[in-house]
Parts: C-alpha cells; sequence; structure tokens
C-alpha cells in the first residue's frame, strides 16, 4: 500500500530512529518496502539497510534526481517521503491510513504535525499560527501522496535548488493536508 522514500548520504546516526518508528506499520501492513535513495554514503548506512531490509538505490546524484528515481521505483499506490532523523509518534499509521482511504481518486498530498524531541507549548503555537497563515509545510513533516499525483506534478525535479521544497509549493498549500500526528526531527533537536 505504501511505500517509503528516504534520502540518505552518510545518515547512519539520523536513520536507525526513523526506521524505528516504521516498523509497526510494516507489521501492521501499510508499509510494503522502504527504499533509501542514498548519494554514496561512506558510512554504516548500507549495513543499516541491509540489516533493516531496506532496499537502496544508489545514484551519486543530485538529491531531486535520486528522489524521483525511488519513486520510480517503488512498487506500492502510496509514496511517504520522509528525511533521516524524522521520527513519527506511534498515532501516524492510523492518520495515514484514513487520510489514504478518504483521499482516493483525489489530488491532495499530506503532511505530518511538526514537533519537537521536547515539545514546548510557545514552539507548537507557532508553528500552528503559521500554517493558519499559510505558511508551506516543511519536508521534515514528511510528504504522502499518491503516485498517480506525484507522476502528475512531475516528481521532484533535479535542477532545484530544494526540490522537497519545491514540491510542496507546486502540490500547493491548499491541495495539502496536516495530519494530527507529529513528527520529529530528531537532527534538529538535538
Amino acid at each position: 500500500m505504501l511505500s517509503v522514500i528516504i534520502p540518505t548520504l552518510d545518515s547512519e546516526r539520523t536513520l536507525v530512529p526513523t526506521l524505528a518508528a516504521l516498523v509497526s506499520g510494516a507489521t501492521e501492513g501499510l508499509i510494503s518496502e522502504v527504499l533509501l535513495a542514498d548519494g554514496g554514503s561512506h558510512d554504516d548506512t548500507a549495513a543499516i539497510a541491509d540489516v533493516t531490509g531496506c532496499n537502496v538505490l544508489r545514484l551519486e546524484a543530485p538529491l531531486g534526481a535520486r528522489l524521483k528515481a525511488a519513486a520510480a521505483a517503488a512498487r506500492a499506490s502510496w509514496l511517504l517521503f520522509l528525511r533521516p532523523g524524522t521520527v513519527l509518534d506511534p498515532p501516524w499509521i492510523g492518520e495515514a491510513r484514513r487520510f489514504i482511504e478518504l483521499t482516493r481518486g483525489n489530488e491532495r498530498a499530506a503532511v505530518f504535525r511538526r514537533g519537537a524531541a521536547a515539545p514546548s507549548p510557545w514552539r507548537e503555537a507557532l508553528a500552528q499560527a503559521m500554517l493558519a497563515l499559510g505558511a508551506a509545510p516543511h519536508p521534515d513533516q514528511g510528504l504522502l501522496l499518491s503516485r498517480r499525483f506525484y507522476d502528475a506534478l512531475g516528481g521532484h525535479r533535479g535542477d532545484a535548488a530544494d526540490p522537497e521544497a519545491d514540491l510542496i509549493r507546486r502540490i500547493g498549500r491548499r491541495r495539502i493536508a496536516q495530519l494530527a500526528a507529529t513528527a520529529h526531527n530528531i537532527s534538529q533537536d538535538t
């Protein structure tokens, strides 16, 4: 049902918590595969992928090209793009499943609420205010969309300075739902 795509480059430290948070999604049958779009890591990223059963697509290419190639190789009809270091709270499975069921046939995408490892009320209030004022979601929030919608958008662009933010911009704020589950980015919180 869902292919998870994670771009990596020497990401061993941040990859493990991200993959650990996905285990429950795999055991519940939501995740059918995890693909690492690796840019030529020299650390133990490949060993972690091997131990955890992830598929690795190794391309020493710009981020956008790697993400687009991984999406083309994905087997599932839904794609979830996550950055290494992004850890989803356990309710993410139900939220993602509900979104997928309700969105069939519609050109919409979803992101998770942006959180911190040590959440504070003022950070949460600021994040909610920014979204209410029309601020675009951040790639650290993950991005869930159907393969058909991704292909219709042309996927990630290899020439974009920030291909993840570029894709979110092209989707448009009005077509992006924010799910109630939270995505914490541990690489920014430490």
